[in-house]
């Protein structure tokens, strides 16, 4: 009996991992660079005033400006898709641009988040207009910034300030970021390709701790 226990999970194993990650329409070919050189957010502070950075994390990238309240249903579609499932990864964040007068705002939603996950890698990095659009400039993608510095369009931004995206995609050809107005393209495109990312991450640090143990 345990013969035939130990053959069936040596048989079931691998063939689950690979449905896991066949689930992505990336699998594990790396998710596509399709812009470089993302600006640092060095104009920024967070709502606490602690410096916040892109190099050396993997973040979601928002574009709030001076309209928090009219962008929350886009936060909400994040946290319960994206955030929820993904926060606990150590170097996985949220930022979300806001200017200075939004920061009470920020901090109600926020506690608002925390009803549906803890926020403690959801930033609100805080910085005027002028800031917030040299940034958005920086991504050159084919997205728009409203006159109020915000933007339903969200990105992956790398650990070297990268956006990753997709360069063949079936509705957009190349894209850049994702409508977190759109619940459905958040649970189908985007969730997808945050999950290749991370895999992509994963497997590069555990080679780097087996090199380190050899």
């Amino acid at each position: 009996m345990k013969k035939y226990v130990v053959l069936t999970v040596l048989f079931l194993l691998p063939i689950s991992v690979y449905l896991f990650f066949a689930s992505g329409v990336n699998n594990f070919v790396k998710l596509p660079t399709v812009s470089e050189d993302v600006t640092e957010l060095s104009a920024f502070k967070g709502i606490d005033g602690n410096p916040i950075h892109l190099e050396d994390k993997i973040t979601v990238l928002l574009f709030f400006g001076s309209d928090v309240e009219g962008k929350k249903a886009n936060a909400f579609n994040l946290a319960h898709k994206i955030y929820k499932k993904n926060y606990q990864f150590e170097e996985f964040q949220f930022v979300t641009l806001i200017t200075t007068e939004q920061i009470e705002a920020a901090k109600t939603l926020k506690q608002k988040l925390s009803e549906i996950e803890d926020p403690k890698n959801w930033k609100f990095a805080v910085a005027n207009n002028g800031a917030i659009e040299e940034v958005f400039l920086s991504l050159r993608s084919n997205a728009t910034l409203s006159p109020k510095g915000s933007s339903n369009t969200v990105f992956i931004i790398d650990k070297d300030r990268n956006i990753r995206g997709r360069l063949e995609d079936e509705d957009y050809g190349t894209m850049y970021g994702y409508d977190a107005s759109s619940y459905a393209e958040i649970n189908n495109k985007m969730s997808d390709d945050i999950k290749v990312v991370l895999a992509e991450y994963r497997l590069a640090l555990k080679k780097y701790k087996t090199e380190r143990e050899i």
